[in-house]
């Protein structure tokens, strides 16, 4: 198969890691990936969102050539989708949304033998290296299976790395992992993505999300939207309160009656309001601050807001309000 990589189709844009339009996918008479275009730029922390079963490990999967599309094209860090996936797999850390290595090997047999399926030069030292880098040396001869979620989370990235991607697929990588360990994960794909290294990530947090540096969401496999955080919210054109007082959460089904809301929730004896006619929004909440043992403000739209306004939209049958995209990241 040739080496020959596909020239970027924008040499004066910016280095694209992946580029790929219009991918579709059947199993069976179910369409689960519809016309995918995305583009992914080189040294990028890229979140891909969407509820269970709306196409992420799908689309993920063909673009780093585990999978055949029935339709589409482009490229992964400049290689054919088609028809040079060995060249991208070689080049590519794809980390499952499960555990996938040997639980009865200790961690450091478990890097050795990823070291030889990719045929890693000077294999020994490799593995040294990655179990410095994860802090993984002190438990070197520990089993896998004896690991807890977030110590198999590092485990799984070490293995990952171990042949130098320059792009590295993490499905879901930390469902099930504790706070802290997520958040020294995600300290260490900033500190990758600062070294070059390009990161497209499928994540339900919405702490994780915010620390991308750009976001498309997918449900029921179409790509609804996509852009920096900002944008994505922008987008969705979303008015936002705040309603609190220690009778707060006796008012959400008054709340949810009035004109313009469109979702109340509560935390704690706050409630968050949200609707999509800011104008009409406004008037019901005026009406509401006259209440005297209610305190109403208006406060900025979340990211979270944005992404229920967007699960709810294919339900509803709505289109969504805006599909942002920032600069280079689309044709």
């Amino acid at each position: 198969m040739s080496e020959t990589r596909v020239p970027d189709a924008d040499p004066g844009g910016p280095a694209l890691a992946i580029d790929v339009v219009g991918l579709d996918k059947h199993f069976g008479d179910k369409h689960v990936v519809v016309d995918l275009s995305l583009q992914v730029r080189e040294g990028e922390i890229f979140g891909f969102l969407g509820p269970n079963g709306s196409g992420k490990t799908t689309s993920i999967r063909m673009m780093c050539g585990l999978l055949r599309p029935d339709s589409g094209s482009g490229t992964c860090l400049g290689y054919d989708v088609i028809h040079q996936t060995e060249q991208i797999k070689r080049r590519v850390g794809y980390m499952t949304q499960r555990f996938s290595l040997w639980e009865d090997l200790t961690i450091a047999e478990n890097l050795d033998f990823v070291a030889r399926m990719y045929e890693v030069p000077r294999r020994r030292e490799a593995v040294a290296r990655a179990l410095r880098a994860l802090g993984l040396a002190d438990r070197s001869a520990q089993l896998a299976g004896a690991l807890s979620g977030g110590w198999k989370q590092r485990l799984a990235l070490a293995a990952c790395l171990l042949h130098q991607p320059r792009l590295l697929l993490l499905d879901e990588p930390t469902a099930g992992v504790d706070p802290k360990a997520r958040r020294d994960f995600w300290d260490e794909i900033h500190r990758l993505a600062a070294g070059g290294i390009s990161v497209l990530v499928s994540t339900h947090y919405m702490d994780e999300a915010e620390r991308c540096h750009r976001l498309a969401y997918i449900a029921e496999g179409r790509l609804l939207a996509q852009g920096t955080a900002d944008e994505v919210i922008a987008g969705q054109h979303i008015a936002a309160w705040s309603v609190a007082g220690r009778d707060a959460p006796d008012e959400v089904a008054r709340l949810r009656a009035l004109p313009g809301v469109v979702r109340v929730t509560s935390f704690g004896n706050t409630l968050h309001v949200t609707g999509h006619d800011a104008a009409l929004l406004e008037q019901s909440m005026q009406s509401v601050a006259l209440r005297e043992h209610l305190h109403v403000q208006r406060i900025e739209p979340t990211l979270e807001d944005a992404f229920i306004s967007l699960m709810d939209a294919p339900a509803a049958g709505r289109t969504p309000r805006a599909r942002p995209v920032a600069d280079g990241a689309s044709r």
